[in-house]
């Protein structure tokens, strides 16, 4: 029988909380932990949100701030966004249309979580980057 280890009883209300629901954890439509962090797993949603965290931006200074995002990327992951409900999107009757995207408050509600990850990712990305290249050197 294994100890608990100070720090994994996250890890075990977690996995509590992913068994409780019937049918397969791992099916995004029965559990809604899976459902939402698949979202928030994907590689350029933290970056968006974080990006409008200041305000409403439109689509090319969006792209700008974020950076290497394609237009065809930065499109679906608005778009995904928005129907989750964590951006809105408003159109302007100009020439040529303009849009601008912007946080709901479902999205500045995602924002206190974030900033935690942020900080940690912050914190100990010096020890990440040494344990690659240690992992890394003893693979070769």
């Amino acid at each position: 029988m294994t100890r608990e280890q100070p720090g994994n009883r996250l890890g075990i209300e977690i996995l509590q909380q992913l068994a409780a629901f019937d049918g397969a954890p791992d099916d995004p439509g029965i559990c809604p932990v899976r459902d939402v962090l698949d979202r928030v797993g994907q590689k350029w949603t933290l970056l968006l949100l974080i990006a409008l965290t200041a305000g409403p931006l439109r689509f090319s200074a969006l792209q700008r701030q974020v950076g290497d995002i394609s237009k065809r990327m930065l499109t679906q992951s608005l778009g995904q966004l928005e129907r989750d409900g964590l951006i809105s999107r408003q159109v302007f009757p100009t020439k040529p249309p303009s849009v601008e995207y912007a946080l709901t408050e479902l999205g500045q509600s995602a924002l206190g979580p974030i900033a935690v990850l942020t900080d940690w990712a912050d914190r100990n990305h010096g020890r990440i980057r040494a344990a690659r290249t240690a992992f890394d050197r003893a693979e070769a």
